[in-house]
């Protein structure tokens, strides 16, 4: 079975998605109710206007939605305490943080950082999986054609070249970012998109 039939029709249709090392056989098999939130979280989820025209903030309102999503379902921000010995002497060495982990599934929001970002979360996911704390790293970013309509919006400037977007992503993970770790990508797409125009949402496209 390939990725796009483990895929209900929404989320083939609405996300750009890649994987390496088997990562939806693996979810869908070993961690069906893990698979589960993760397919509803995205397909509750859509892109709104207004979360574009917003910046500045912490966090964005795409982060917001899926992190409140999943910690409903369970999910929470994780770090381990990890160390290594030598000669009996143990040096802390702590992992950073994931953004939602739930039994052993680790899921980063990357929806606009600065693309060393994706560095951080292949590295992390590497060593927490040879560590056997991760079985699989997801990530959910923005696919590059969302790029036309921040033009639209005139936020061209605050979704940069050098910020999350799919095609800093592919390179890395490609070149072996992620090591051995199995992979699941997400990308959003225009088809999620939600203009809002006074009381009437219109989806465009």
């Amino acid at each position: 079975m390939t990725l796009r039939n483990r895929l209900p029709a929404f989320i083939a249709d609405h996300y750009e998605v890649h994987e390496w090392r088997h990562a939806s056989a693996i979810l869908a098999h070993d961690f069906p109710n893990e698979w589960q939130d993760i397919i509803d979280v995205l397909t509750a989820f859509r892109l709104r206007r207004e979360w574009i025209e917003v910046g500045g903030g912490n966090k964005s309102r795409v982060s917001a939605f899926i992190d409140g999503f999943l910690d409903q379902r369970g999910w929470r921000e994780r770090q381990f305490r990890t160390g290594i010995v030598v000669d009996d002497l143990m040096k802390e060495s702590p992992t950073h943080k994931v953004d939602c982990f739930k039994n052993g599934i680790g899921l980063e929001i990357e929806w606009n950082n600065k693309d060393p970002f994706y560095d951080r979360d292949l590295n992390n996911f590497r060593l927490l999986f040879d560590l056997r704390a991760l079985s699989v790293g997801v990530i959910v970013t923005r696919a590059d054609e969302l790029q036309h309509i921040f033009r639209q919006l005139g936020r061209g400037s605050s979704y940069g070249e050098s910020t999350t977007h799919m095609s800093k992503l592919l390179p890395r993970i490609e070149g072996g970012g992620g090591a051995g770790c199995p992979l699941l990508v997400f990308g959003i797409t225009k088809a999620l998109y939600l203009d809002t125009g006074g009381n009437v949402e219109q989806r465009v496209g």
